[in-house]
């Protein structure tokens, strides 16, 4: 019999906590518009942390971090592709989207770092704005749960570019037509 993992496990919690179908009513088209522009996030999430990895710049310390952030993406991603797979819509996956980076993005530490910034405060930011904007009561508490995980894999890539892991006493929540425009940014 095969053996659920820890990871496997909390994806499968969390898909069930943000499935629709447990909720009373059905999603609102806006909700299920915000948890498209979720899943790409996502994606593009796993995308820099898998070549981040393969870059193999950093040491054991920033490898262990880009290994537990890669898996934090996997259960967010899990969870927020659950939202439109309940409601009988058919996620993106990476096949979908052609990532696109800046020159030299994986070169270095820094650089590894000032993008892994870049893009995490671009979740966090998407994130805040979906729990401000969704119309789901049931989706507020786990929305907002992952952008507290954001926030974290945030501090982890300041901490490295700046030596400083904290910063924003109040990080600014995105609209999902500002975060669809800032992913134009790395996709095609």
């Amino acid at each position: 019999m095969p053996r659920l993992s820890r990871s496997g496990f909390l994806a499968s919690a969390a898909a069930l906590a943000l499935a629709p179908s447990a909720l009373a009513d059905p999603l609102a088209d806006a909700d299920l518009a915000g948890a498209r522009v979720l899943v790409t996030v996502e994606l593009l999430l796993q995308d820099f942390y898998g070549r981040a990895l393969a870059a193999k710049r950093l040491g054991p310390e920033g490898r262990d971090g880009l290994l537990r952030g890669r898996s934090n993406e996997t259960e967010h991603l899990a969870a927020v592709s659950q939202i439109l797979v309940g409601a009988g819509q058919v996620p993106a996956t990476a096949d979908d989207i052609d990532f696109a980076y800046p020159d030299h993005a994986y070169d270095s530490v820094a650089s590894i770092a000032q993008l892994g910034a870049a893009l995490e405060q671009l979740a966090l930011g998407a994130y805040l704005g979906a729990v401000a904007d969704v119309k789901s009561v049931a989706l507020k508490q786990p929305l907002a749960r992952i952008a507290a995980c954001e926030a974290q894999h945030l501090g982890f890539f300041r901490g490295i570019a700046t030596g400083h892991e904290l910063a924003q006493s109040f990080p600014d929540p995105l609209t999902v037509d500002a975060v669809s425009n800032a992913l134009d940014r790395y996709t095609s």
